[in-house]
């Protein structure tokens, strides 16, 4: 189910992918078996760790596995025919499965025309996820810019990401946005941009669109330099989605780089019990996937990257259940 967009290439463009070990990790106990103070869910978005698979396969091996919701694909539910979308639905229905986050769709961070291009067919997509019940949205903001200073990519992220939102809302969607903590990321063009939690939300203010909220990452927290204190300062209405990831072990936080993470808990270099205990604090209820754009990850067939991910999920999700 591979979005148009993906933050991975993107990134590969920019950084080499260095070799990172993969933290594997069981668990004995299901998250269904734990007593439950989290409202959060489990989320499998396949592309974020190298799955290849769409419906009606991708529902079968989320419920398999242990995921409690499953990242929609508004590209794909479009070319659903009406049959087949209440067929899906019944299958999440039966397999206690919900819908997470589909990613954002529109190329809004190029020129003009690749902009107004894909602006064009954001309605319908937006449709799609509607009729599936699906309602959250979510994407990343480069933390850098060749030729733009940042008051000049302020304003046309606010102008774009203002015109991209007022469509969501039409369609009943809410749209996260992600901040890209790493000092190596924001300092790798000529002009820094959006890096920290305090940054994106003033985007979200200029925006001015009540369904814009923060799209949150444990890496970008803990490369950002962010606390607990700025966590609790959210709200659950403020949090649209979120990620989990670890860091590698043995690099100083300014040095780690974007490309290079662990799964959650694999190395506990990032403080998740910390982290999840202020997302059950403020009563987040949206999905939380892992997103470690780890090479070791990648290189296994699906189903040992579905098992792997699942396990370092449930480890971290114990942690404050």
């Amino acid at each position: 189910m591979p979005s148009p967009i993906r933050r991975r290439s993107f990134l590969q463009s920019a950084i080499a992918v260095g070799a990172s070990g993969v933290g594997l990790i069981a668990t004995g106990q299901t998250a269904s078996e734990a007593p439950r103070r989290r409202k959060f869910t489990i989320d499998l978005t396949p592309g974020s760790i190298g799955v290849q698979a769409g419906y009606p396969e991708l529902i079968g091996l989320a419920h398999k596995h242990g995921f409690e919701s499953v990242a929609p694909s508004p590209q794909d539910l479009a070319r659903l025919s009406p049959d087949e979308l209440q067929a899906l639905l019944a299958d999440m229905k039966q397999k206690k499965l919900v819908w997470g986050t589909a990613g954002l769709p529109v190329e809004f961070r190029l020129d003009d025309a690749a902009f107004r291009q894909s602006m064009e067919k954001l309605p319908g997509l937006a449709a799609a996820l509607e009729r599936a019940g699906a309602s959250r949205v979510g994407t990343w903001i480069s933390p850098g810019h060749r030729t733009l200073t940042y008051m000049a990519n302020f304003k046309q992220h606010a102008a774009r990401l203002r015109e991209v939102a007022r469509v969501l809302d039409d369609h009943g969607q809410r749209l996260g946005l992600e901040y890209v903590g790493p000092k190596t990321s924001w300092t790798a063009t000529r002009y820094p941009f959006i890096h920290t939690q305090e940054e994106a939300r003033e985007l979200i203010a200029e925006i001015n669109v009540p369904v814009v909220g923060l799209l949150l990452d444990s890496w970008h927290w803990y490369t950002a330099g962010q606390t607990v204190d700025d966590l609790l300062s959210l709200t659950n209405a403020d949090v649209v989605s979120c990620d989990l990831n670890d860091a590698p072990a043995g690099i100083p936080v300014d040095e780690q780089v974007d490309s290079r993470r662990e799964l959650p808990a694999a190395t506990g270099v990032i403080d998740l019990k910390a982290f999840l205990g202020a997302l059950v604090q403020i009563g987040y209820d949206g999905p939380i996937r892992a997103e470690p754009f780890n090479q070791a990850l990648a290189a296994m067939d699906d189903e040992a990257a579905l098992a792997a991910t699942a396990a370092a999920m449930k480890k971290a999700f114990a942690l404050v259940e």
